[in-house]
Protein backbone atom coordinates (compact mmCIF):
# COMPACT_ATOMS: atom_id res chain seq x y z
CA UNK A 1 0.00 0.00 0.00
CA UNK A 2 2.81 2.43 0.86
CA UNK A 3 4.58 1.57 -2.97
CA UNK A 4 0.97 2.26 -4.33
CA UNK A 5 1.31 5.41 -2.47
CA UNK A 6 4.41 6.82 -3.34
CA UNK A 7 4.03 5.64 -6.98
CA UNK A 8 0.52 7.76 -7.21
CA UNK A 9 2.71 11.20 -5.17
CA UNK A 10 5.63 10.87 -7.67
CA UNK A 11 3.27 10.29 -10.74
CA UNK A 12 1.13 13.89 -9.69
CA UNK A 13 4.55 15.52 -9.11
CA UNK A 14 5.80 14.78 -12.91
CA UNK A 15 2.53 15.98 -14.06
CA UNK A 16 2.59 19.02 -12.11
CA UNK A 17 6.49 20.00 -12.31
CA UNK A 18 5.71 19.09 -16.51
CA UNK A 19 2.75 20.13 -17.60
CA UNK A 20 2.69 23.82 -19.85
CA UNK A 21 2.69 26.55 -18.07
CA UNK A 22 2.65 30.18 -19.02
CA UNK A 23 5.63 31.33 -16.90
CA UNK A 24 8.11 28.38 -17.65
CA UNK A 25 7.18 27.58 -21.23
CA UNK A 26 9.68 26.84 -23.55
CA UNK A 27 9.48 26.64 -27.27
CA UNK A 28 10.52 22.98 -27.74
CA UNK A 29 11.10 23.86 -31.75
CA UNK A 30 13.88 26.39 -31.19
CA UNK A 31 16.43 26.50 -28.76
CA UNK A 32 19.60 28.85 -27.62
CA UNK A 33 23.16 27.21 -26.52
CA UNK A 34 23.61 29.42 -23.32
CA UNK A 35 27.64 29.04 -24.51
CA UNK A 36 27.80 30.02 -28.06
CA UNK A 37 24.31 31.56 -28.50
CA UNK A 38 23.47 29.05 -31.25
CA UNK A 39 20.15 28.52 -32.13
CA UNK A 40 19.22 24.81 -32.98
CA UNK A 41 15.60 23.45 -34.67
CA UNK A 42 13.97 20.66 -33.71
CA UNK A 43 14.04 18.17 -36.49
CA UNK A 44 11.28 15.67 -35.99
CA UNK A 45 11.17 11.78 -36.58
CA UNK A 46 10.48 10.29 -39.95
CA UNK A 47 11.53 7.90 -42.90
CA UNK A 48 12.62 9.15 -45.98
CA UNK A 49 14.76 7.87 -49.28
CA UNK A 50 18.40 8.83 -49.05
CA UNK A 51 20.63 8.60 -51.83
CA UNK A 52 19.47 9.43 -54.96
CA UNK A 53 17.48 8.28 -58.42
CA UNK A 54 19.57 6.90 -60.99
CA UNK A 55 18.45 9.52 -63.74
CA UNK A 56 19.28 12.56 -61.12
CA UNK A 57 21.54 14.79 -62.88
CA UNK A 58 25.45 13.82 -61.55
CA UNK A 59 24.49 10.88 -59.48
CA UNK A 60 27.53 9.20 -57.57
CA UNK A 61 27.37 5.39 -58.07
CA UNK A 62 27.51 5.78 -53.85
CA UNK A 63 24.19 6.84 -53.49
CA UNK A 64 22.15 3.89 -53.52
CA UNK A 65 18.51 4.33 -52.94
CA UNK A 66 17.28 3.20 -49.64
CA UNK A 67 14.67 3.87 -46.84
CA UNK A 68 16.30 5.45 -43.60
CA UNK A 69 13.67 5.64 -40.56
CA UNK A 70 14.98 8.19 -37.62
CA UNK A 71 13.39 6.96 -34.85
CA UNK A 72 13.90 10.03 -32.52
CA UNK A 73 13.74 13.80 -32.72
CA UNK A 74 16.85 15.32 -32.61
CA UNK A 75 18.23 18.82 -32.76
CA UNK A 76 20.96 21.10 -35.37
CA UNK A 77 22.12 24.25 -35.34
CA UNK A 78 20.37 26.45 -37.87
CA UNK A 79 23.60 27.47 -38.76
CA UNK A 80 27.14 26.32 -39.50
CA UNK A 81 29.34 26.99 -36.39
CA UNK A 82 31.22 30.12 -37.17
CA UNK A 83 34.53 31.68 -36.49
CA UNK A 84 33.31 33.95 -33.36
CA UNK A 85 31.24 30.61 -31.70
CA UNK A 86 34.86 28.28 -32.54
CA UNK A 87 36.81 31.36 -30.68
CA UNK A 88 34.61 31.13 -27.38
CA UNK A 89 35.59 27.36 -26.80
CA UNK A 90 39.19 27.17 -28.21
CA UNK A 91 40.41 30.47 -28.34
CA UNK A 92 41.66 30.72 -31.33
CA UNK A 93 40.24 31.19 -35.30
CA UNK A 94 42.11 28.90 -37.59
CA UNK A 95 39.95 29.74 -40.97
CA UNK A 96 41.80 31.28 -44.25
CA UNK A 97 38.93 33.72 -44.94
CA UNK A 98 38.76 35.46 -41.49
CA UNK A 99 35.59 37.38 -42.71
CA UNK A 100 33.81 38.17 -39.42
CA UNK A 101 32.74 36.43 -36.80
CA UNK A 102 29.49 35.17 -38.64
CA UNK A 103 31.35 33.68 -41.20
CA UNK A 104 31.56 29.81 -41.04
CA UNK A 105 34.75 28.31 -39.23
CA UNK A 106 36.76 26.28 -41.55
CA UNK A 107 39.92 24.46 -42.26
CA UNK A 108 38.92 22.65 -39.20
CA UNK A 109 39.94 18.30 -39.25
CA UNK A 110 37.27 16.05 -37.46
CA UNK A 111 39.49 15.37 -34.97
CA UNK A 112 40.11 19.35 -33.96
CA UNK A 113 35.90 19.13 -34.24
CA UNK A 114 35.41 16.29 -31.74
CA UNK A 115 38.01 18.29 -29.03
CA UNK A 116 35.66 21.54 -29.80
CA UNK A 117 32.97 19.24 -28.86
CA UNK A 118 34.56 17.51 -25.54
CA UNK A 119 35.27 21.23 -24.25
CA UNK A 120 31.33 22.25 -25.36
CA UNK A 121 30.34 19.50 -23.76
CA UNK A 122 32.59 19.94 -20.34
CA UNK A 123 31.56 23.85 -20.07
CA UNK A 124 27.88 23.35 -19.86
CA UNK A 125 28.04 19.85 -18.21
CA UNK A 126 26.13 17.11 -20.61
CA UNK A 127 26.99 15.40 -23.11
CA UNK A 128 24.40 16.11 -25.71
CA UNK A 129 26.46 17.95 -28.20
CA UNK A 130 27.94 15.64 -31.53
CA UNK A 131 28.00 15.74 -35.10
CA UNK A 132 24.92 14.94 -37.17
CA UNK A 133 25.51 11.28 -38.77
CA UNK A 134 25.19 11.43 -42.13
CA UNK A 135 21.48 9.93 -42.73
CA UNK A 136 20.40 12.77 -40.26
CA UNK A 137 22.43 15.21 -42.60
CA UNK A 138 20.42 14.32 -45.65
CA UNK A 139 17.17 13.79 -44.30
CA UNK A 140 17.72 17.46 -42.39
CA UNK A 141 19.16 18.93 -45.94
CA UNK A 142 16.13 17.48 -47.22
CA UNK A 143 13.47 18.51 -45.26
CA UNK A 144 11.27 16.47 -46.87
CA UNK A 145 11.97 17.01 -50.43
CA UNK A 146 12.79 14.58 -52.79
CA UNK A 147 14.78 16.73 -55.55
CA UNK A 148 18.39 17.28 -55.87
CA UNK A 149 18.34 20.38 -54.07
CA UNK A 150 15.86 21.19 -51.23
CA UNK A 151 15.47 24.36 -53.41
CA UNK A 152 13.93 22.24 -56.29
CA UNK A 153 15.89 20.99 -59.48
CA UNK A 154 17.77 23.81 -59.72
CA UNK A 155 20.12 25.77 -57.49
CA UNK A 156 20.99 29.22 -57.89
CA UNK A 157 23.18 31.40 -56.89
CA UNK A 158 20.69 34.01 -54.86
CA UNK A 159 20.11 30.49 -52.96
CA UNK A 160 23.53 29.21 -52.34
CA UNK A 161 27.16 30.43 -52.61
CA UNK A 162 28.72 27.83 -55.24
CA UNK A 163 30.45 28.16 -58.85
CA UNK A 164 27.75 29.60 -60.74
CA UNK A 165 29.63 28.69 -63.65
CA UNK A 166 28.41 25.18 -63.06
CA UNK A 167 24.81 24.72 -63.07
CA UNK A 168 23.09 21.47 -63.69
CA UNK A 169 21.80 21.29 -67.22
CA UNK A 170 19.01 23.66 -68.28
CA UNK A 171 19.54 25.92 -65.09
CA UNK A 172 20.98 29.50 -65.41
CA UNK A 173 24.58 30.30 -64.29
CA UNK A 174 25.18 32.47 -61.86
CA UNK A 175 27.66 34.50 -59.77
CA UNK A 176 30.65 33.00 -58.21
CA UNK A 177 31.95 34.72 -55.25
CA UNK A 178 35.62 32.47 -54.26
CA UNK A 179 35.23 32.50 -51.11
CA UNK A 180 32.91 32.02 -47.77
CA UNK A 181 30.02 33.83 -47.06
CA UNK A 182 28.29 34.73 -43.71
CA UNK A 183 26.45 32.38 -42.28
CA UNK A 184 22.48 32.16 -43.49
CA UNK A 185 23.79 34.70 -46.36
CA UNK A 186 20.77 33.02 -47.92
CA UNK A 187 17.44 31.35 -47.90
CA UNK A 188 16.42 28.89 -44.79
CA UNK A 189 15.05 25.37 -46.13
CA UNK A 190 11.44 24.36 -45.16
CA UNK A 191 13.32 23.05 -41.45
CA UNK A 192 14.59 26.04 -40.39
CA UNK A 193 18.39 25.26 -41.56
CA UNK A 194 21.08 27.69 -43.69
CA UNK A 195 23.84 26.81 -46.04
CA UNK A 196 23.12 22.72 -46.34
CA UNK A 197 24.04 23.50 -49.84
CA UNK A 198 27.60 25.08 -50.28
CA UNK A 199 29.68 27.76 -48.45
CA UNK A 200 31.79 25.04 -46.48
CA UNK A 201 31.58 21.11 -46.65
CA UNK A 202 30.40 19.51 -43.21
CA UNK A 203 31.44 17.19 -41.21
CA UNK A 204 29.50 14.21 -40.30
CA UNK A 205 30.11 11.62 -37.42
CA UNK A 206 30.72 8.80 -39.94
CA UNK A 207 33.07 6.76 -41.01
CA UNK A 208 32.46 6.85 -45.23
CA UNK A 209 31.00 3.61 -46.44
CA UNK A 210 28.93 1.88 -49.32
CA UNK A 211 25.08 2.36 -48.47
CA UNK A 212 22.80 -0.85 -47.90
CA UNK A 213 20.30 -1.59 -50.27
CA UNK A 214 17.79 -2.42 -47.91
CA UNK A 215 15.58 0.02 -44.75
CA UNK A 216 17.54 0.41 -42.00
CA UNK A 217 17.05 2.31 -39.02
CA UNK A 218 19.01 4.95 -37.44
CA UNK A 219 22.19 4.25 -39.56
CA UNK A 220 25.59 5.13 -37.87
CA UNK A 221 28.06 3.81 -40.63
CA UNK A 222 30.76 1.13 -41.06
CA UNK A 223 32.87 0.47 -37.66
CA UNK A 224 35.67 1.59 -38.95
CA UNK A 225 36.95 2.80 -42.33
CA UNK A 226 39.67 5.32 -43.61
CA UNK A 227 37.68 8.85 -44.42
CA UNK A 228 35.08 10.79 -42.39
CA UNK A 229 32.24 11.57 -44.47
CA UNK A 230 31.43 15.45 -45.36
CA UNK A 231 28.11 16.82 -46.97
CA UNK A 232 26.80 20.19 -48.57
CA UNK A 233 30.01 21.23 -50.62
CA UNK A 234 31.67 24.47 -50.79
CA UNK A 235 31.81 27.85 -52.06
CA UNK A 236 33.85 26.46 -55.25
CA UNK A 237 31.83 23.38 -55.78
CA UNK A 238 29.79 22.72 -58.95
CA UNK A 239 26.14 22.58 -58.63
CA UNK A 240 26.17 18.82 -58.90
CA UNK A 241 28.34 18.64 -55.98
CA UNK A 242 26.14 20.37 -54.07
CA UNK A 243 22.90 18.03 -54.13
CA UNK A 244 21.30 16.68 -51.00
CA UNK A 245 22.71 13.09 -51.72
CA UNK A 246 26.46 13.87 -53.26
CA UNK A 247 29.01 12.03 -50.48
CA UNK A 248 32.57 13.06 -50.02
CA UNK A 249 35.61 11.62 -47.35
CA UNK A 250 38.49 12.89 -46.04
CA UNK A 251 40.84 11.32 -43.68
CA UNK A 252 40.05 12.83 -40.22
CA UNK A 253 42.92 14.19 -39.46
CA UNK A 254 42.76 16.86 -42.34
CA UNK A 255 42.56 20.00 -42.26
CA UNK A 256 40.91 22.14 -45.28
CA UNK A 257 40.44 25.60 -46.23
CA UNK A 258 36.88 24.61 -47.74
CA UNK A 259 35.71 22.06 -44.59
CA UNK A 260 33.61 23.09 -41.58
CA UNK A 261 30.88 21.75 -39.48
CA UNK A 262 27.42 22.07 -38.28
CA UNK A 263 26.43 21.01 -34.39
CA UNK A 264 23.41 18.41 -33.88
CA UNK A 265 21.89 17.75 -30.32
CA UNK A 266 20.46 14.73 -28.76
CA UNK A 267 17.08 14.22 -27.19
CA UNK A 268 15.95 11.85 -24.85
CA UNK A 269 12.91 10.57 -23.18
CA UNK A 270 12.73 10.73 -19.91
CA UNK A 271 9.38 9.49 -18.55
CA UNK A 272 6.00 8.35 -20.29
CA UNK A 273 2.86 8.67 -19.00
CA UNK A 274 -1.52 7.86 -19.60
CA UNK A 275 -3.38 11.22 -19.85
CA UNK A 276 -6.95 10.64 -20.54
CA UNK A 277 -8.95 7.97 -22.03
CA UNK A 278 -11.52 9.70 -25.25
CA UNK A 279 -14.45 7.18 -26.45
CA UNK A 280 -14.13 7.07 -30.41
CA UNK A 281 -17.74 8.80 -31.92
CA UNK A 282 -17.52 6.15 -34.55
CA UNK A 283 -16.75 2.63 -33.26
CA UNK A 284 -17.09 3.15 -29.49
CA UNK A 285 -13.61 1.71 -28.70
CA UNK A 286 -11.67 3.82 -25.88
CA UNK A 287 -8.28 5.63 -27.66
CA UNK A 288 -5.18 6.92 -25.39
CA UNK A 289 -3.36 9.70 -25.27
CA UNK A 290 0.20 8.69 -24.15
CA UNK A 291 2.36 12.15 -23.22
CA UNK A 292 5.76 12.06 -24.12
CA UNK A 293 8.31 14.24 -22.57
CA UNK A 294 11.74 14.97 -24.09
CA UNK A 295 14.85 16.46 -22.48
CA UNK A 296 16.26 19.31 -24.33
CA UNK A 297 19.96 18.83 -25.04
CA UNK A 298 21.03 21.73 -22.01
CA UNK A 299 18.96 19.07 -19.38
CA UNK A 300 15.94 21.19 -18.70
CA UNK A 301 12.77 19.74 -20.34
CA UNK A 302 9.89 20.34 -23.24
CA UNK A 303 6.81 21.38 -21.45
CA UNK A 304 4.81 20.77 -24.81
CA UNK A 305 3.33 17.37 -24.53
CA UNK A 306 3.69 14.95 -27.41
CA UNK A 307 0.82 12.65 -27.65
CA UNK A 308 0.48 9.31 -29.27
CA UNK A 309 -2.85 8.16 -29.77
CA UNK A 310 -3.76 3.96 -29.52
CA UNK A 311 -6.63 1.80 -30.18
CA UNK A 312 -7.36 -0.91 -27.28
CA UNK A 313 -9.01 -3.95 -29.31
CA UNK A 314 -9.04 -7.29 -27.44
CA UNK A 315 -6.57 -6.47 -24.87
CA UNK A 316 -3.90 -4.98 -27.20
CA UNK A 317 -2.99 -1.72 -27.93
CA UNK A 318 -2.01 -0.74 -31.58
CA UNK A 319 -0.26 2.31 -32.22
CA UNK A 320 -2.26 4.34 -34.59
CA UNK A 321 -0.43 8.06 -35.47
CA UNK A 322 1.41 10.33 -33.59
CA UNK A 323 -0.36 13.71 -32.60
CA UNK A 324 1.72 16.90 -32.23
Amino acid sequence: MKSILMQIILIFFLFVLFIPNSSLAVDEKILTSPTLGAKFVLIPAGTFTMGSPPDELGRGSDETLHQVTISKPFYMQTTLVTQGQWRKITGSNPSTNKCGDNCPVEHVSWDDVQDFIKKLNQQEGNDKYRLPTEAEWEYAARAGTKTPFYTGNCLSTDQANYNGNFTLSGCPKGQYREKTVPVASFAANAWGLYDMHGNVFEWCQDWYGLYPSEQVTDPVGPSTGSGRVLRGCHCSCRAMDCRSAYRDAISPDSRREIVGFVLSGSCEIIFKFRMAIYPSKSSGKSYFTDGLQWALPWGFPIRTIHSMVREEEGGAEDIIHWVD
